[in-house]
C-alpha cells in the first residue's frame, strides 16, 4: 500500500511539476521583451470589423462609435454588426449609423454562428483583413492603423492584440484583470518572445480574410501586438465570474477533445506550436493549478512531511511565475485585496468541473454594463 502512495504521489508529482515549469518559462521569456520596430503600412487594407452582438443593448452603442472614430480612411473599414435578440430600438439606432446591420435571431446563440452568418452576407473578395471585436471592446482611434502596419511585416497572417481591463470597479474586476494580464504575460507576449505563436483570446485579432473565410488557420503563426490596446469588460460580480469561467472550461475540454487525434501527426509534421497549443488545452488553469498545488502541499505537511518538501518547492516556483507575470502597474495594495479572492474562486472553479457538461448543452450569456 505504501508502495502504490509513493508512486501515486510522483506521478502526481510529475504531472503538476510540467504545468508549473511550463508556466515558469514562458513568464520569464515575457520579462525579457525584445523591443518592437515600428513598420508604417504603405498601403491601406480593406478591414471588415465583425461584432456579434447577443443581448448586448448596453454596451453596443459605445462600441460601434469607437469603431467609426478610427484615424483610416473610412471606405477602408466597414463595421459589420450580427445582431442577435436585441432590442428593435437597438437595431434602429445602429441602422442610423454607417455600418452593416445583420439581423439574426439563432434558436441556440454562439458567436461561431454569428460569424458565419457575416461571412456568408458579405462579399468574400470585398476585404483584405477580418478583425472580430467583441459587443463590450473599445478601440482607440489608431487601433485600426496599428494592426495594418503589422500586417504591413512579411509573414504575417494573423494576429492578436493586447486585451486590457475596461473597468476596475470591484475587487473582482480587479482579479480578472490581473487574470487576463497573467495570461498575456506567459500565454502571449512570452511565447511571441520565444518565437512561437501566441494564444488567440476569441476579441481583439485580426486574421487574412480569406484564411478566416475558410477556416483555415492551422499551421499558421499567430502574432502578438503588445502596445495595441483593446479595452475589455471585467466581470464584476461572482456570480458572473462562475458562468463565464463554467463556459471557458466547456470550450477549452471540447477543443481538447476535438483535436488530441491530431497530436500523433502533428508531432511528425514537427508542427510544435500546434502541439504546445494542445497542451494549454490539457493543462489545468492558474486557479485550480494554484489551489490544487497548496491544498496537496498542506495535507502532505500534516500527514507526510517528508512528501511535503518538493510539493511546497512546486508551490512556490508557481508563485514566482505568476508574480512575475503580473504588470507593475497592477502592484498597488488593492492586488493584496483582490488576491482574497482567490480561494473562493477556486471553489467556484472546483464546482465547474462537474458542470461542463450541462454547458455544452447551451449558450451561457455573460451580461455586459458597467455598474
Amino acid at each position: 500500500m505504501e508502495h502504490i502512495l509513493h508512486i501515486s504521489d510522483w506521478f502526481l508529482y510529475i504531472l503538476f511539476a510540467i504545468n508549473v515549469v511550463y508556466l515558469l518559462v514562458y513568464s520569464v521569456a515575457s520579462r525579457c521583451r525584445k523591443p518592437s520596430v515600428p513598420v508604417e503600412g504603405k498601403d491601406y487594407r480593406r478591414f471588415a470589423v465583425l461584432i456579434a452582438a447577443y443581448r448586448e443593448d448596453a454596451v453596443i452603442m459605445e462600441t460601434v462609435r469607437a469603431c467609426l472614430a478610427q484615424n483610416y480612411p473610412g471606405d477602408k473599414y466597414d463595421v459589420v454588426v450580427i445582431s442577435d435578440h436585441m432590442q428593435s430600438e437597438t437595431n434602429a439606432a445602429l441602422s442610423a449609423l454607417p455600418v452593416k446591420l445583420l439581423q439574426v435571431d439563432f434558436e441556440k446563440s454562439t458567436n461561431t454562428k454569428s460569424l458565419k452568418a457575416a461571412l456568408r452576407y458579405l462579399e468574400k473578395d470585398a476585404y483584405d483583413l477580418a478583425l472580430i471585436i467583441d459587443a463590450d471592446n473599445i478601440i482607440s482611434s489608431s487601433y485600426l492603423s496599428e494592426v495594418n502596419n503589422a500586417f504591413s511585416v512579411l509573414g504575417v497572417q494573423v494576429v492578436q492584440t493586447h486585451r486590457i481591463a475596461k473597468n476596475l470597479n470591484t475587487d473582482m474586476a480587479y482579479l480578472d484583470a490581473v487574470s487576463e494580464e497573467i495570461n498575456n504575460s506567459i500565454f502571449r507576449l512570452g511565447h511571441a518572445n520565444l518565437g512561437m505563436s501566441a494564444a488567440l483570446i476569441g476579441s481583439g485579432m485580426a486574421f487574412e480574410y480569406p484564411l478566416f473565410y475558410d477556416a483555415m488557420i492551422k499551421g499558421v503563426r499567430f502574432h502578438y501586438l503588445p502596445d495595441t490596446f483593446v479595452k475589455d469588460e471585467k466581470i464584476q460580480k461572482v456570480r458572473n465570474f462562475y458562468h463565464q469561467r463554467r463556459r471557458w472550461l466547456s470550450a477549452q475540454y471540447y477543443s481538447l477533445g476535438e483535436f488530441v487525434h491530431h497530436l500523433l501527426p502533428a508531432i511528425r509534421a514537427r508542427k510544435w506550436d500546434f502541439c504546445d497549443k494542445l497542451y494549454q488545452q490539457a493543462s489545468f488553469s492558474r486557479v485550480l493549478l494554484l489551489g490544487f498545488t497548496f491544498i496537496i502541499s498542506l495535507a502532505y505537511s500534516l500527514c507526510a512531511s517528508s512528501l511535503a518538501y518538493k510539493w511546497w518547492g512546486i508551490f512556490f516556483l508557481l508563485l514566482l511565475a505568476l508574480v512575475l507575470a503580473v504588470p507593475r502597474h497592477f502592484w498597488k495594495w488593492r492586488l493584496l485585496k483582490a488576491f482574497c479572492l482567490v480561494p473562493y474562486s477556486f471553489l467556484l472553479m472546483s464546482f465547474n468541473l462537474f458542470r461542463l457538461r450541462e454547458a455544452n448543452k447551451k449558450f451561457i450569456h455573460t451580461r455586459h454594463g458597467v455598474g
